[in-house]
């Protein structure tokens, strides 16, 4: 998909018994479905697992080879939705994607499912973008698994762990009739390691088969009165057999002692945190031995009450990790020992934090603070006392700036906003709403555009109050990506089903970008899987959208000011669209930069725009970094005595997009950019031309330097 490709990896997927696979953890997951004779796999793409997507379509032909069927989904909801096919059938689906945003929007098709149950195994991988490398809200997608009991793995975070948690939740889901969610954390999705492999299974009930022998039962139709005996049967038999299963094949892990006065229950995901933090206090080694029992809850739900109370008999208190917040595990556990009328004390929120990622110093804060208060006798001496001062950590603020998110340089999107900030001077402010993707980073400064964003698809939809008309009309942005995820009907369609007399910006830049450049039905490149080439615009006039305007090259600065400026003026009663279009740079260069490497190691002329501001002319007001906000437009001190103020400056990072000089021409700033081309494998005749303009270049600067007045110190 798109300028990744993870061809070479792919490879890896078809080693066989006894052989030793190398990789990170998202490889592993694609290795262990095919290990697990999976029928059919889909997903839809978002961080930490957008790359299991991209996978996945570069391993399609080994997939077919296996009679295995992928699916790129138009979204979570159709992803989710999917996983039909182990309703009525005995074959393992899996599906993926982002959580919590992902499992809001299946949470339709998820309630459903569970509903019904299933006879094949349904798994969904999710993964969970959770802490300070989240990108989204902060959530977590239990809260989905409980209202629909759907049973949740959290997997150890090491290879072995996660590919055997692939079959278990399986098996899991198979043995009880009730989709899995496993829960994949960023860290889990990248982590590196290996495993011992299995040979590819061919799922025993294909696609093909099951189409050539379809299987209707009404029983699991999710309508009165089925769906009251479908409650029933979760609570009276899916529950049972899950916990059965679990303690069964010990799908939770204990380590360390059996005695001992205090615990530690944690997640699985949460499992190297916490050794972590018993290693630094000198309470296990680094091969994971323990003096502190741990009982790892690689199944957080459904969670075994006659497991848990075995662990916590003859403890006098248990520490429970549990990452983020409300404290779901938490509460089921004090529940627990409530009705066993145990006198074990379980600490959890309150020691640990509510709410943030349980990084290694949380984590040892916390365990610490556990210890001290429940078992002193097992801290070391040298842990610090109640009422000592704490250590000098540095405080770092002043010197490591804050850094949000921003446009790649080169971004196609740069212009647009700088567009948006020149109309915004001439016509005043309006109501703009935002819209997931990298738009977003518009309402960040220098632009500080768009208030507000709803979800993926929804920039007018979130601005569907402000469509009567007014004085001024709203502007809505979307990406291409959300247009085709859930804005051509919910957005789009709602517009024009209302007659909104506002302007809809839709940003084409030919992927779904900021989720790693996947392709979409409107990608200009050729996919040999995929159907990829759809205007935006045509399905516009399919919805009812009569007033489009379509841009091409969004780094035309003067065109986008005149469309908006005419979309937020024109007498047209309805809805404005506007279709602003140009290459992602980043899976432009992605694509360019090796065809400009090999042309010029095969000696052909490679000519690379770079932009550069003359510091003679540039007045150093800086507007053009208002109007910009480039990574790679900064600013330069002049040795001139005489000029205190710096002055703008292009560094190397350039990638001659001409974004500044355009918005310096639009807005009327000054005449200080300029274009050089860098000429690679230049031919004899401009090596010739260089050579003639050098020669003229000297000659004008030793007559300039000869006439100068030259004023020497000490002269009378």
């Amino acid at each position: 998909m798109a300028e990744r490709s993870f061809k070479a990896e792919v490879e890896h997927l078809r080693q066989g018994a006894g052989e030793t696979f190398t990789g990170e953890g998202i490889l592993a997951i694609t290795k262990a479905l095919l290990e697990n004779g999976v029928g059919y796999v889909g997903g839809y793409q978002g961080a930490p697992i957008s790359h299991l997507m991209d996978v996945l379509a570069d391993a399609e032909d080994l997939m077919k080879e296996l009679g295995v069927r992928f699916e790129a989904n138009a979204s979570e909801a159709a992803a989710a939705a999917m996983l039909a096919a182990s309703v009525h059938y005995p074959i393992r689906g899996a599906v993926t994607f982002k959580g919590s945003v992902g499992v809001n929007v299946a949470s339709d098709a998820l309630s459903n499912l569970a509903s019904s149950g299933v006879e094949g195994g349904a798994l969904v991988i999710v993964g969970e973008d959770y802490g300070e490398g989240s990108s989204i809200m902060q959530e977590r997608s239990h809260a989905i698994a409980l209202k629909s009991q759907i049973w949740v793995l959290d997997p150890r975070p090491n290879l072995p762990a996660i590919v055997k948690s692939v079959g278990d939740g399986f098996a899991l889901s198979e043995a009880s009739q009730t989709p899995v969610m496993l829960m994949m954390r960023i860290r889990s999705c990248h982590v590196t390691g290996s495993f011992e492999t299995r040979d590819n299974q061919r799922p025993p009930l294909t696609i093909r088969d099951a189409l050539a022998n379809p299987r209707r039962d009404f029983s699991r139709v999710v309508l009165p009165p089925m769906s009251y005996q479908h409650e029933h049967a979760k609570i009276e038999a899916r529950r049972p057999a899950a916990e059965a299963f679990i303690v069964e094949q010990g799908l939770n892990e204990h380590f360390g002692p059996k005695q001992s006065q205090v615990g530690i229950i944690c997640q699985g995901g949460m499992y190297n945190g916490v050794i972590r933090a018993l290693q630094r206090l000198g309470l296990a080694d680094i091969e994971g031995q323990t003096d502190i029992p741990l009982y790892v809850l690689n199944v957080t739900y459904p969670l075994v009450p006659t497991e848990f109370l075995a662990f916590a008999e003859g403890k006098d208190a248990l520490l429970l990790v549990e990452e983020g917040q409300p404290e779901f595990i938490e509460q089921e556990l004090s529940t627990m020992l409530y009705r066993a009328g145990s006198p074990t004390r379980l600490y959890g929120k309150g020691t640990l934090p509510m709410a943030g990622e349980y990084t290694g110093q949380v984590m040892l804060d916390g365990v610490t603070a556990f210890l001290r208060e429940t078992a002193p006798g097992l801290l070391p001496g040298q842990v610090r006392a109640p009422n000592a001062p704490a250590p000098d950590i540095p405080d770092l603020s002043s010197t490591v700036p804050t850094r949000p998110p921003g446009f790649c340089t080169g971004c196609p999107e740069r212009p647009i906003f700088a567009a948006m900030k020149i109309v915004e001077q001439e016509l005043g402010q309006h109501q703009i709403s935002g819209d997931i993707g990298c738009h977003l980073f518009g309402s960040l400064p220098p632009f500080e555009i768009g208030g507000q964003t709803m979800g993926y698809g929804l920039g007018p939809a979130s601005n569907a109050a402000f469509g009567g008309g007014g004085e001024k009309r709203a502007i809505s942005i979307l990406g291409d990506g959300g247009f085709w995820h859930n804005g051509l009907s919910s957005s789009i369609g709602n517009m024009v089903f209302n007659k909104s007399d506002s302007v809809a910006l839709i940003i084409d830049n030919f992927y779904s970008a900021a989720t790693g450049g996947q392709d979409i039905p409107s990608s200009r490149a050729s996919n040999p899987t995929k159907a990829t080439k759809n205007p935006i615009q045509k399905a516009l006039k399919g919805v009812g959208v009569e007033w489009i305007r379509q841009i091409d090259r969004t780094y035309d600065v003067p065109q986008m000011v005149a469309v908006l400026r005419e979309a937020l003026t024109t007498d047209y009663d309805g809805p404005k669209v506007i279709v602003a279009s140009s290459e992602c740079m980043l899976n432009r260069q992605r694509r360019e930069k090796p065809q400009r490497a090999e042309a010029m190691k095969a000696g052909r002329r490679v000519a690379a725009p770079r932009f550069g501001v003359d510091e003679d002319v540039c007045t150093g007001d800086h507007a053009c970094m208002r109007l910009s906000g480039c990574p790679s437009l900064s600013l330069k001190h002049l040795d001139d005595p005489l000029r205190d103020d710096p002055v703008a400056a292009i560094d190397h990072t350039c990638v001659g997009c001409g974004n500044c000089g355009e918005v310096a021409d639009a807005a009327v700033l000054c005449p200080s950019f300029y274009r050089a081309d860098v000429v690679h494998n230049p031919t004899a005749f401009e090596r010739g031309l260089a050579k003639l303009r050098k020669r003229a270049i000297g000659w004008l600067q030793k007559r300039r330097d000869a006439r100068r007045v030259v004023f020497e110190e000490g002269a009378a």
